[in-house]
């Protein structure tokens, strides 16, 4: 069977080989990938079973690289929706429920009209409902508290709830690199 060329992202690993982002996982396009090895950025880790050519050289199509220099994460993570509904693991703070990202929002548990900020300790993700619901009352006004007290999350918690979500194709030659808590196979 024959992989289409967008077909073939390339896991990209730090230096320490571990991946630079779990959600979304860090991947290149095929392009991308080729033309970090061509300029020496990256280190071939693992390869396709797919060729590509030119009219003086050929090469197996990686699949997995590691960066050559190690990129430190950011000292804190950026907040951003996508972080807070990370940091949430994708759950309504108020009912429990998991939602796609698409269903969700997010809720100020201290309402900006009383006060409240936009900031990790006082925003919560939220389901449409219960954030119409708890609308712009307190939580003890509304009988609704979150179910964790929201706090501003390390980029070591972000990347652990990442782990959680793989993605929809997982190449048989990133598993080694991706769950790091699996329990391997006896031989």
């Amino acid at each position: 069977m024959s992989l289409a060329l967008d077909g073939c992202p390339a896991l990209v690993l730090n230096a320490d080989f571990r991946p630079l982002s779990y959600y979304p996982l860090s991947l290149w396009s095929w392009q991308e990938s080729v033309k970090a090895v061509v300029s020496g950025r990256v280190n071939v880790v693992s390869v396709y079973s797919r060729m590509i050519h030119s009219p003086s050289w050929e090469m197996a199509l990686p699949s997995v690289i590691s960066l050559k220099e190690y990129i430190p994460s950011a000292r804190r993570p950026a907040f951003t929706r996508f972080n807070v509904f990370l940091r949430d693991r994708f759950t309504c703070q108020y009912c429990g429920g998991s939602l796609p990202t698409h269903d969700l929002t997010f809720d100020h548990v201290v309402p900006r009209s009383r006060g409240g900020h936009t900031v990790w300790d006082n925003v919560v993700t939220a389901c449409s409902p219960c954030n119409l619901r708890k609308g712009s009352r307190l939580p003890r006004e509304a009988g609704m508290f979150p179910l964790v007290r929201p706090a501003q999350p390390s980029n070591h918690l972000l990347q652990d709830h990442g782990r959680a979500f793989p993605p929809n194709y997982l190449h048989e030659s990133w598993r080694d690199f991706l769950y790091w808590d699996t329990e391997l196979d006896p031989a």
